[in-house]
């Protein structure tokens, strides 16, 4: 009997409601592709990535429950205590698979759940819409070793004292861009593929300012401290 399972709405299915796990799905998520083919011909131009990054369409997870009483009233309860803690949320809430350690997924149950029901127990099929991407808990740069994967993870540095200027790396190690939360200890200028972005004295963020998915080449300059707060997020 396993006792692994999810935490979901500030709770978790074996620890708070003893379900065991029976069967789970990660779905993956479809690409959305925008596509024109040229009449009179058999070319087709694909304009999926015409804006920088390739999008997807939300993915679905399933797991199914095994809930168990010898006593109906008890089994009935218990569907109606579980059913109401996962439809609660009328938002995507943060989902933590026991069995994707590190990742978190923004998931709602948006479909009724089905109850399959026996004599003294059933199994409880949950379908939740999720964002397409799975989100690391941890931000990079952080140096917790025990949590470090050697295949997925990596090394760095996101924190600089810059006096003048500096060319630093950023490695973005997730396959969607990331916009990183800037905190500077002075106003500063960020240099990237000849484009200049401002940074202000604080905490700023910006949709003008993204980290591609691999190397990214920066040139910072100011005097000051100024370091770069983000998540890789994967399929």
């Amino acid at each position: 009997m396993t006792r692994l399972g999810i935490t979901f709405n500030g709770k978790h299915s074996y620890r708070d409601f003893y379900l065991t796990l029976a069967e789970r799905s990660i779905g993956n998520p479809k690409k959305i592709k925008v596509k024109e083919r040229v009449p009179f011909s058999n070319k087709t131009y694909d304009f999926s990535g015409i804006y920088g990054e390739q999008e997807y369409e939300e993915r679905q997870l399933t797991y199914v429950f095994n809930v168990k009483d010898y006593q109906k009233i008890n089994l009935e309860n218990k569907k109606t205590e579980v059913t109401n803690w996962l439809m609660q949320p009328n938002k995507k809430e943060r989902l933590l698979d026991d069995y994707i350690p590190g990742y978190y997924f923004m998931a709602e149950v948006e479909e009724n759940i089905d109850f399959d029901e026996m004599r003294f127990n059933g199994k409880l099929t949950i379908n939740f819409t999720a964002y397409p991407f799975r989100i690391a808990k941890l931000q990079e740069g952080n140096d917790i070793w025990d949590e470090f994967n050697f295949l997925l993870d990596c090394a760095q540095q996101t924190e600089f004292n810059v006096s003048g200027s500096l060319n630093i790396s950023l490695y973005n190690p997730g396959v969607k861009v990331s916009y990183p939360l800037i905190k500077a200890t002075a106003q500063m200028d960020i240099t990237k593929n000849g484009v200049v972005y401002g940074v202000p004295i604080g905490e700023s963020q910006s949709y003008d300012f993204a980290l591609s998915p691999g190397k990214n080449a920066l040139k910072i300059t100011g005097n000051g401290t100024i370091s770069f707060h983000f998540r890789k997020e994967l399929i």
